[in-house]
């Protein structure tokens, strides 16, 4: 019959009995008639009509819908019914005992149980009836009791057997419940109805425990099964429940846990092949945790997790039940204490390297103390018998004129150990020795952490008639980082410690002879520079590309000459950088006398060194002639591009670690291009022994870092060379600097380039000379800038005008190693260049590398797609772009570089270049590089280009303004 939502009506749920199904739920609206009583007019309601009635349902109304759902005939079987058959059909042949399936029987009992269960929970507040067997579901109403029942199992043995029933008490009250008709809806946990009252039990009781006594007062078991059913079933319910026995003792054992931890060698198990040869080998052996509790005379393991423990003892005709009643909040509470100190012991063992377990006993021993965890070892008469007092290392280091001296104390309980055995130990990775009684003392893995490099890196030194133990000065570092964590006492001078915050080294002034204006923080590397001169350290600037490394040096330089005036100072470069080297020094540092030695010309005698103040050479001519730069005593060494030394088997690193000098400076933008041996390298040439040997170093450092991620070696490192090492990233001196900064880079032609270029220029001098003999001749002016345009595309590459030419570029070679510069550091860059072939060759090698980038020439479709791309996506940190499409329009904001691979006569197309990254919105300064091609039409355009706007005062603003400036000996002089 139709129920209206329109009138008032009930949602109410019924209880009936499936053929095959048992006990299910149907949930139904009833209207009410004119007095508000439930008439006989009512709709079953399911998920889907359940909207409709909306406004008489609540959030568990619909939760229970959707169950009683769940538990019909046709849910039920949807899962298991293959063949499609109606579900009537189906349940008849799964349940017939012809063809039943007591698999899917006991599947669809389970789902239908954890539904009642569901159900039951959530009905208080709701009215139940069992259907009448007319369908009526509203035939007769049950009562849902509002508070649990409790049950109480009575056991009474006497000399022929022993009574077993259940008594059931609800609200103090003995409730008469057997012979009543009564019926279990529900099993785990068990509810029943009784005279029309659904009640449920405190504790979860199992309905099956129930069930047998609704017909039956008691259960008899029999003298010979006796003990065997006490121990698998009465201790169960002893455990579980309340338990009241005649003829047999129950005892209560309640007390507070008291947590243990005992401690077992774990031997380490290496790895075999299928012949029983070692692979691979364990790094140490384990010690194991295991967490127990203590009730009076009995222990648990932290992962039985049981209320309570029931042990039977059987004592000649006497049974007693020994029950512990736990605190499992309190156990809990001791495992997420030892969890916060990193023992996960949660589920009762955990193993731990050896060092690494003693080390956690001896730095929470007094905690563990104040909560009262015990820790004894294993008692099984094998194994090593351990000591568990306390271990202590203390250090104190003293600084003295060119070392520091080192002395240390250690303590296990009341035996004082040697420095010496225990720094060996240490140094062979060894974990353990014997104490005087006896007992095997494990050395803390914190000892390894925090002071296995420093014992590494000391050395004997005989001081009256004795051995001390000294650590060089450059691993200051390492000395005051285990003073910033108490791990030892360190005594230095005033001015050495201030190499620990370099904001207060000191202001030192600049030399009367440096010719230019630092920066703030150009100033602030000069003074470091010379604080690391003066206590004879070592250092690596390595400012990002652009901050002016070369001006720091050569300010320093500068003070050099006028402290030390006879002494020379030796610089190696790559090839490509030793013109700029010359122009930056005669701008800066005029007054310095400079020795270019390079070239197949250069007179090799280094006694002619003695008469330059700086001599400058590449990273070639060191290898070549390391036998004579090695004979001469320099002032400083200095390795600019330093990450050439990064490999240190290669023969130039070999070369500049074997020549002589006071001091030592490298730099680079880059001191880590591929791994952490790149550092070593660079380090250990200008601190020698800084980070140990090679092989040590790998096993310290390069290893836990790179292969197992150890950030807290990673961090050592750093503080190690942290204070020889000088980096600023151009964000952090970002208010230092203009808001354009432009640099010009020289570059040198190869000498199959140089060939390509003679024969071009010689051609069109050749023919322009000729051209301009003849009177009235109107091609001079499209010949002259053809022949300066084919030598502009040589002097980026000669492919430009060669498609055949197979040789390389130095310019290209300079372009590559600043675009890999700059994008390793995450910067991002625009490249503009007049001709597009140019990019082609640009992009060929970033497609060949795999580097993502952006592209705009004149037939670039989605222009707007590159720019977004750029501006957009971290991973394309390079947008190549002609001069002629890129010049208007483009908002560029997110780079920091340009690079204009070929300047011309036009600057003002040159600003437009740079002001598409320097506009409006550009929160970064933003770094021009001009690349010129050394004695090539390029470098001579840029200074006539000068001379010319110097002294006309004008803009030359096109080609044809350019050419028409021009006089016979300006055309003469750009061919010479």
């Amino acid at each position: 019959m139709k129920v209206s939502s329109e009138q008032p009506f009930e949602i109410v749920y019924s209880l009936f009995s499936h053929e095959f199904l048992g006990l299910l739920f149907e949930s139904f609206a009833v209207q009410l008639d004119e007095k508000g009583r439930l008439s006989f007019a009512h709709q079953n309601i399911s998920h889907v009509n359940a909207p409709e009635f909306a406004s008489g349902l609540d959030e568990v109304d619909y939760k229970l819908i959707k169950w009683m759902d769940e538990m019909q005939q046709e849910s039920v079987v949807k899962k298991f019914n293959h063949k499609k058959l109606k579900p009537k059909d189906f349940l008849r042949r799964i349940y017939d005992p012809k063809t039943e399936n007591k698999a899917v029987q006991e599947l669809i009992e389970e789902k239908l149980e954890g539904l009642r269960a569901k159900i039951l929970e959530n009905l208080n507040g709701k009215r139940l009836f069992e259907m009448g067997n007319d369908g009526n579901p509203i035939w007769r109403e049950i009562d849902i009791m509002p508070e649990q029942a409790s049950v109480l199992f009575h056991f009474r043995r006497n000399e022929e057997n022993t009574h077993y029933f259940p008594t059931i008490k609800y609200q103090g009250e003995k409730l008469e419940w057997q012979y009543k008709n009564g019926y279990l809806i529900c099993h785990e946990p068990a509810w029943l109805v009784v005279d029309y009252r659904l009640y449920n039990f405190k504790k979860g009781v199992d309905g099956n425990k129930l069930r047998p006594f609704l017909n039956k007062k008691f259960i008899v078991i029999p003298k010979k099964v006796e003990e065997q059913y006490y121990r698998k079933f009465v201790t169960q319910l002893v455990s579980s429940f309340d338990v009241y026995a005649v003829g047999f003792d129950i005892k209560v054992e309640r007390s507070q846990p008291k947590a243990l931890i005992t401690l077992s060698d774990l031997p380490s198990n290496p790895k075999t092949d299928l012949f029983g040869n070692v692979i691979e080998e364990e790094e140490e052996d384990k010690i194991v945790f295991d967490l127990q509790f203590q009730y009076g005379d009995y222990n648990f393991r932290s992962e039985e997790k049981s209320d309570n423990n029931v042990e039977l003892e059987h004592i000649g005709d006497n049974y007693i039940f020994h029950k512990v009643i736990r605190d499992l909040e309190k156990e809990k509470s001791y495992g997420d204490f030892l969890k916060n100190l990193d023992l996960p012991v949660k589920s009762s063992r955990h193993a731990m390297a050896k060092s690494k377990a003693f080390g956690w006993i001896n730095t929470h021993r007094d905690r563990l103390q104040e909560e009262g965890i015990q820790i004894r070892q294993s008692t099984n008469g094998q194994g090593k018998k351990y000591f568990f007092g306390h271990a202590q290392i203390s250090v104190e280091v003293k600084e003295n004129i060119d070392w520091f001296d080192v002395h240390a104390i250690i303590k296990f309980g009341p035996y004082e150990i040697p420095f010496q055995k225990l720094r060996k130990l240490l140094l062979q990775g060894k974990t353990e020795f014997e104490l005087p009684n006896g007992e095997i003392a494990v050395i803390p893995n914190s000892w390894f952490i925090n002071y296995s490099e420093m014992f590494a890196f000391l050395e004997e030194q005989e001081q009256e008639e004795a051995f001390q133990l000294v650590l060089k000065k450059h691993h200051i570092a390492l000395a005051q980082e285990l003073q910033q964590n108490n791990l030892l006492q360190l005594t230095l001078s005033r001015k050495l410690e201030k190499l620990r915050d370099f904001s207060k080294i000191e202001d030192y002034e600049l030399p009367v002879s440096f010719k230019g204006k630092l920066r703030p923080y150009q100033k602030a590397g000069y003074n470091w520079l010379r604080f690391l001169s003066e206590y004879r350290f070592g250092g690596c600037l390595a400012d990002d590309m652009g901050l002016g490394k070369t001006v720091q040096t050569l300010a320093m330089l500068a003070y050099e000459k006028e402290a030390h005036p006879d002494a020379t100072s030796l610089l190696v470069m790559p090839t490509s950088l030793i013109y700029n080297w010359e122009l930056e020094a005669r701008k800066f540092t005029p007054k310095l006398r400079i020795l270019t030695y390079t070239g197949t010309q250069r007179i090799k005698d280094n006694s002619r060194f003695s008469k330059y103040d700086l001599v400058l050479t590449s990273y070639g001519i060191a290898r070549m002639d390391v036998d004579i730069l090695k004979g001469y005593y320099f002032n400083y060494i200095i390795l600019d591009e330093s990450q050439a030394i990064k490999n240190p088997g290669s023969i130039i690193s070999k070369a500049v670690n074997e020549l002589n000098c006071r001091q030592k400076l490298i730099l680079t933008g880059t001191p880590v291009e591929n791994g952490t041996m790149d550092l070593w390298s660079q380090m250990n040439f200008i601190n020698k022994g800084l980070l140990g040997t090679q092989g040590m170093f790998k096993k310290q450092f390069l290893q836990p870092i790179e292969k197992k991620n150890d950030m807290e070696k990673a961090a050592k490192l750093h503080a190690m060379i942290k204070p020889f090492i000088l980096r600023r990233l151009k964000t952090q001196v970002a208010t230092d600097l203009p808001e354009k900064v432009i640099n010009v880079k020289y570059s040198t032609m190869t000498p199959d380039q140089e060939k390509a270029y003679e024969e071009v220029k010689s051609y069109y001098r050749e023919k322009i000379v000729n051209e301009m003999s003849i009177p009235g001749l109107k091609n001079q002016q499209f010949t002259l800038l053809r022949g300066l345009t084919q030598l502009r595309q040589i002097a980026n590459h000669p492919k430009l005008t060669d498609k055949n030419y197979h040789g390389d570029s130095g310019k290209l070679e300079d372009v590559i190693h600043m675009v890999n510069e700059t994008a390793s550091e995450g910067h991002k860059v625009l490249i503009f260049s007049q001709f597009v072939r140019h990019l082609a060759i640009i992009r060929e090698f970033l497609d060949h590398e795999k580097i993502k980038y952006a592209y705009l020439d004149g037939t670039t479709k989605d222009r707007q797609a590159q720019v977004k791309a750029f501006q957009e996506n971290d991973s394309v940190k390079i947008f190549l772009i002609s001069l002629k499409a890129g010049g208007v329009g483009l908002n560029l904001t997110k780079a920091e570089y340009v690079f204009l691979l070929d300047p011309w006569w036009n600057p003002a197309v040159e600003a437009q270049a740079i002001d598409r990254a320097h506009r409006i919105g550009q929160e970064n300064k933003v770094m021009i590089y001009k690349f010129i091609t050394r004695n090539t039409v390029e470098e001579k355009i840029m200074a006539l280009q000068e001379r010319k706007m110097a002294l006309a005062g004008e803009l030359i603003s096109t080609e044809e303004s350019f050419m028409k400036s021009l006089s016979k000996d300006d055309i003469e002089a750009l061919l010479s």
